[in-house]
């Protein structure tokens, strides 16, 4: 197939990237390097199969040839990367996606739309399942990404009702792997970074706020069988690791792996950051026969290995 995968430069866009190719497609990235990096994807050299296009999503365009599939994963994913970036943010998960719906529609290309489970905002139904309707601050610092990932996610849904588009939507968990983003703040690289250099460890709150890890290579397992599986179109589904941890236990984990003598210090909570964070994973067992592999300590050990060559020296412990 010839495949479209809008934010290709991602970290969970470069890996979709990767397994794609190996199952033997024709693949077109499309990415605007505003949060994606060229690095995720130098690996694959001069591959007749991949094509890179540097193009801002939000812009009109005719992309040469037609698509079988359409991954759209483009957008700023982490609070730096949402909150230095607002309007584009909007932007493109609203006019981007619908210019990427127009395409797929035009194609008669299957769609996947990659939202976050941040859809559910501070939740007050814990686990989270598809068909909680989110607590979600619409003016909040955080907004930008919450509530332009729940438009584009009503807009995707208007295509399959109303033009009989081949789509599907995805919410996607706290994932974790090789091709981090060292600087981009979300909390395993942070964490990792600062257990490697032997720096202070920062919690803002008081540690018992829960995140659910999915290791990247069980994601973009969960995010192919979400688009060639039958019976998806139309359906919502998380996708994510219900091994629920603490954020206090994350990082004491951390620090242990990295060998560290880090110490751990807590700040004044985030505003509008959700205390719990666990997805209701049934539908993607039962769609999809998906579930997370990957167990945290060997996850953890990859993702280690992979951010210590930005390491060039180690701090002294403070």
């Amino acid at each position: 197939m010839r495949i479209l995968v809008a934010g290709a430069a991602g970290f969970i866009g470069s890996h979709l990237v990767d397994r794609l190719l190996a199952d033997g497609h024709s693949v077109v990235g499309v990415d605007n390097f505003i949060t994606g990096r060229q690095v995720n994807l130098d690996h694959i050299g001069s591959d007749n199969d991949f094509t890179m296009v540097e193009h801002d999503i939000c812009k009109a365009w005719e992309p040469e040839g037609s698509f079988d599939q359409i991954y759209h994963l483009a957008s700023p994913a982490s609070p730096v990367g949402y909150m230095r970036n607002p309007i584009l943010t909007h932007l493109t998960n609203s006019v981007g996606t619908y210019n990427l719906l127009q395409i797929a529609s035009a194609n008669g290309a299957q769609f996947l739309y990659a939202s976050t489970s941040e859809a559910y905002g501070d939740p007050e139904i814990h686990p989270q399942p598809e068909t909680y309707f989110g607590n979600v601050n619409p003016v909040g610092p955080r907004s930008c990404y919450d509530e332009s990932k729940r438009f584009g996610e009503s807009i995707t849904m208007e295509y399959v009702r109303n033009f009989s588009l081949d789509g599907r939507i995805i919410r996607i968990f706290n994932t974790y792997g090789p091709r981090s983003d060292p600087n981009d703040g979300r909390v395993i690289p942070a964490f990792i970074m600062g257990a490697l250099r032997n720096e202070p460890l920062t919690i803002f709150g008081d540690g018992q706020q829960t995140r659910s890890l999915c290791y990247v290579d069980d994601l973009v397992q969960g995010i192919i069988a979400a688009m060639n599986s039958a019976n998806t179109s139309g359906e919502v589904i998380n996708l994510g690791n219900p091994d629920e941890r603490t954020v206090l236990t994350i990082a004491e984990a951390i620090i242990k792996t990295c060998e560290s003598t880090s110490r751990i210090d807590f700040l004044e909570a985030r505003p509008d950051d959700p205390y719990l964070r666990c997805p209701d994973i049934s539908k993607a067992r039962r769609l999809l026969g998906w579930e997370p592999v990957t167990g945290i300590e060997d996850g953890l050990r990859a993702t280690i290995e992979d951010l210590s060559s930005y390491v060039t020296s180690q701090s002294p412990s403070s």
